[in-house]
């Protein structure tokens, strides 16, 4: 199965196609340019250096979010509009938990993976997972749905957690100090700086475990998981009401 997977949550942006487990190709780009500059260019660049062509593609993956609202409806849009000629199934990941799975390669068992995304305002998306490592195999549990939340009420809800915690994400250092400005520094951990970016090849991974799941969606049910109302909409309610 090829799948082609797409990432424009957040600053950075990545493409990579993967079959089954071989990596097939793979880009990745944070050089401060809107995703509307760089992802169709990307995609192209990802088929014809693969010789790849889009009807080939067998399954569309795409971050959902949560994330910079702008950046996801770009990505979203990009993969619906492919999918939706191609008449090909789409896969929603999650961003968060692709970015937990930059961690899982160091992890010991029953470590807590803390996954922190600057939501603005003095926010963060969180979602917290565990390792659990098996004779045969490593992976992750997820322990809460993805969220909005406030990092002092996220270091109210770990403090007593005996387990290590790693951080990972662009809000990690945010949280990593506040907890350990709380109950010290002793089991925290901070991910690598380079594991703070969505890997499009963790995206097509996860993908694949949604397909043999069975929990893929058509083009038209691809939507994004924003969490909390976008900026704009929540001006546009705050003067209503300040009008009425």
């Amino acid at each position: 199965m090829k799948i082609l997977a797409v990432d424009s949550s957040n600053s950075a942006a990545s493409v990579a196609i993967c079959e089954d487990d071989k990596i097939i190709s793979e880009f990745f780009i944070n050089a401060g340019l809107t995703h509307s500059e760089t992802l169709a260019p990307m995609i192209d660049a990802s088929l014809k250096s693969s010789k790849i062509t889009p009807q080939e593609i067998d399954l569309y993956s795409v971050t959902c979010g949560p994330g910079s609202f702008t950046g996801l409806r770009i990505g979203l849009a990009t993969v619906k509009a492919m999918a939706f000629v191609g008449g090909k199934p789409c896969a929603r990941v999650s961003s968060l938990e692709a970015l937990a799975q930059n961690c899982l390669d160091f992890l010991l068992n029953d470590d807590i993976i803390c996954v922190c995304v600057d939501a603005k305002c003095g926010g963060i998306y969180n979602a917290l997972f565990r390792c659990v490592i098996e004779p045969e195999n490593k992976k992750i549990i997820r322990l809460c749905e993805d969220r909005a939340i406030f990092p002092e009420d996220l270091t109210a809800e770990l403090q007593n957690l005996e387990y290590n915690i790693n951080f990972v994400g662009d809000g990690a250092l945010m949280c990593y100090n506040t907890m350990g400005e709380s109950f010290g520094f002793d089991n925290l951990k901070l991910a690598f700086s380079q594991d703070n970016y969505i890997n499009a090849v963790k995206v097509a991974h996860l993908s694949k475990k949604l397909y043999d799941e069975g929990l893929i969606v058509s083009a038209l049910d691809l939507n994004p998981n924003y969490i909390k109302i976008p900026q704009a909409e929540r001006m546009l309610k705050e003067n209503k009401l300040k009008i009425n």
